[in-house]
């Protein structure tokens, strides 16, 4: 099971996927959507100057706790910038 996870402020999407590449198309989703409005605008007063760094965990989630097994930096995204990580992300979709 994947989820999607703001490292920075430790904000996980409240979306479960099957497989990375549904994770990853969540994103795709999410950075067309202006900085300004939510999900990555912030409700603190610096939201202008602030940053979002998505990552997509994998768990095993055949047990409660849940066992984290991969954790990989996609997608920074901030007023001055949207970064991909195609590194990270071609090397698991392929």
């Amino acid at each position: 099971m994947f989820i999607i996870e703001d490292e920075i402020h430790a904000e996980p999407q409240k979306e479960q996927f099957s497989t990375f590449k549904q994770a990853l198309e969540k994103l795709e989703m999410i950075a067309e959507i202006p900085w300004d409005k939510k999900p990555k605008r912030f409700t603190s007063k610096s939201w202008k100057t602030c940053e979002r760094k998505y990552m997509i965990i994998e768990y095993d989630d055949s047990n409660i706790p849940w066992k984290k097994l991969n954790s990989t930096e996609v997608l920074i995204v901030s007023a001055r910038e949207l970064k991909w990580n195609k590194k990270n992300t071609n090397a698991i979709i392929e």
